[in-house]
């Protein structure tokens, strides 16, 4: 381009070539090595690429059982939830009528409904039928949970379920993607920005585990180290930047997290922690089912990744 707007581009008669003097620094060429100097960004995202391409070719065999994997992690702690009210009932009614203060009668329907929703939302989203419906009845069923047991005000706890609500808007995400196939018409334009809205939704909720993580319990070398390296997982999976690969750096720290944390298969029977260590095990489970369809999907249009791709 230089050449055509330039005068070396046009025969002006006279053949002969012009001498060059040197007279200060050459910019071009400055702006040719400033242009090939990666910024740290770029140089994170080569270096991540590499690590994605490796966990892709070893994960092959298990994308196309991705999504249902995720969808069973992320109900899995109401499920669970269900059969502890189940195996637990005298209890559970006995807690909400003399410390929640529920008429005799009202706190049999509160159970009653809140097992029932459990089970048959948690059955179609993993059947992957009505996911909207079911979906809804989940996020009600911890909301109703968190009046009803008085868990509200409860930091920790509604982080948790923040987390939780997060990985249910990934669900909703993965079947609108899904519906993306059907015969072309106006309500998938509708679908489709919605999904880019829930996809960043889910993505920010999803992270708040951590910040929950960051609140509770003693300081030391090794939470900090966790949560350090958390964090930054977290901040780039809320941008979008390289999401795939810090969802996968979160689902192996929170793993090895339930397992040396929340193990509550090595407490005795009636160790007054072994219920909250099992609740917490679960609702881990089900954050790291909506960080694998995370994986599965990708972070959406509101992302770093995908706006690298368009420019």
């Amino acid at each position: 381009m230089a050449q055509i707007r330039g005068t070396a581009g046009y025969n002006l008669g006279n053949n002969q070539q012009q001498p060059r003097f040197s007279v200060g620094p050459n910019y071009s060429n400055m702006k040719a090595e400033a242009t090939n100097d990666p910024s740290p960004l770029d140089a994170i995202r080569q270096q991540t690429s590499k690590i994605e391409d490796w966990l892709d070719t070893v994960s092959e065999p298990l994308k196309p059982y991705l999504p249902a994997i995720g969808r069973f992690l992320i109900v899995v702690t109401f499920l669970e939830d269900a059969l502890r009210i189940l195996t637990q009932w005298t209890d559970q009614l006995t807690y909400l009528r003399d410390y929640r203060h529920f008429p005799t009668g009202l706190n049999h329907l509160f159970l009653i409904i809140n097992v029932v929703a459990m089970t048959a939302c948690s059955v179609m989203v993993i059947a992957r039928k009505q996911s909207d419906a079911a979906v809804a009845g989940l996020i009600g069923v911890v909301v109703t949970q968190a009046l009803g047991y008085g868990l509200i005000f409860d930091l920790n706890f509604f982080l948790r379920n923040l987390s939780v609500m997060g990985g249910l808007l990934m669900v909703l995400s993965d079947s609108w993607v899904r519906k993306r196939f059907a015969p072309a018409g106006l309500p998938q334009l509708e679908e489709k920005d919605r999904k880019m809205y829930f996809q960043l939704a889910g993505r920010v909720l999803l992270i708040f585990l951590f910040v929950g993580f960051v609140f509770a319990g003693e300081w030391n070398v090794g939470r900090i180290a966790v949560s350090a390296i958390g964090f930054v997982a977290c901040v780039m999976v809320v941008v979008g930047f390289k999401a795939k690969f810090s969802a996968v750096m979160l689902v192996l720290i929170l793993s090895v997290f339930n397992v040396l944390v929340n193990n509550f298969w090595t407490l005795h029977e009636h160790h007054p922690h072994k219920d909250f260590a099992k609740y917490d095990f679960f609702q881990i489970l089900s954050i790291m089912g909506g960080l694998l369809l995370l994986v599965n999907m990708g972070p959406g249009q509101f992302s770093m990744d995908e706006k690298k791709k368009v420019y």
